[in-house]
């Protein structure tokens, strides 16, 4: 098969590509402790790592981003989390053959994420994956964030590639409605961290999948 037609995949990070719910726990326990709070076991956190900050703090201290408190708890837990973001972080072990796979297959793999690029830069620098990425976009690439279409669209565009000729992986419902929105096919990663809303099989993603060598299996039929 002529590599030009290979699909190209893209990734969100967290939950999906990289397991980073220990340090965002762990800044939020962190944060805890600063304000004399025991800390909380990591089950309470890792469900609503997709949603960043708001989640973390959400369970931290159990107020929305209506609560006047919200603002100060949350700079100070990006400030927390900025300093450990590297410390316990690691690639799904699963997803490392996955890539090496892709690479070896022919298909360009790309990161699309929210996470801002405050933090997305030097987390995937450290993890190596920056030069291996055919596109890394990050939450304040463009301006809109998923489930806005946008950042999709530019990591197509950055791999020199039509939406329809990409796929997007992710572990959150943004992550499904972004990938149908901007034309791509989706695939739901079972293994993420899926929130608290809707079931995964209600997120109308073409393909659920358990396992990330999963992955290669749906490339294979495509």
């Amino acid at each position: 098969m002529n590599p030009c037609l290979k699909m190209t995949v893209l990734f969100d990070l967290d939950g999906t590509l990289i397991d980073s719910a220990p340090d965002l726990a762990g800044a939020a326990n962190d944060l805890r402790v600063a304000h004399g709070l025991p800390a909380l076991p990591f089950e309470r956190f890792r469900p609503m790592v997709g949603s960043g900050a708001r989640g973390m703090v959400g369970v931290a201290f159990e107020l929305g981003p209506d609560n006047e408190r919200f603002i100060s708890l949350r700079d100070d837990f990006l400030r927390r989390y900025e300093q450990r973001m590297t410390r316990e972080t690691r690639i799904f072990a699963a997803m490392l053959p996955v890539l090496e796979a892709l690479e070896q297959r022919g298909h360009a793999w790309g990161i699309v994420t929210n996470k801002a690029s405050r933090f997305t830069d030097p987390l995937v620098r450290s993890l190596g994956l920056h030069s291996r990425a055919a596109a890394v976009v990050a939450g304040d690439t463009t301006p809109h964030s998923k489930p806005h279409p946008a950042p999709l669209l530019e990591a197509a565009k950055r791999c020199g590639r039509a939406p329809s000729q990409c796929i997007y992986v992710g572990d959150d419902l943004r992550d499904m409605q972004a990938g149908r929105a901007a034309g791509m096919g989706t695939v739901a990663a079972a293994w993420g961290y899926l929130g608290v809303g809707e079931p995964i099989e209600a997120w109308g993603a073409d393909n659920v999948i358990q396992t990330p060598p999963e992955l290669l299996n749906l490339l294979a039929m495509a």
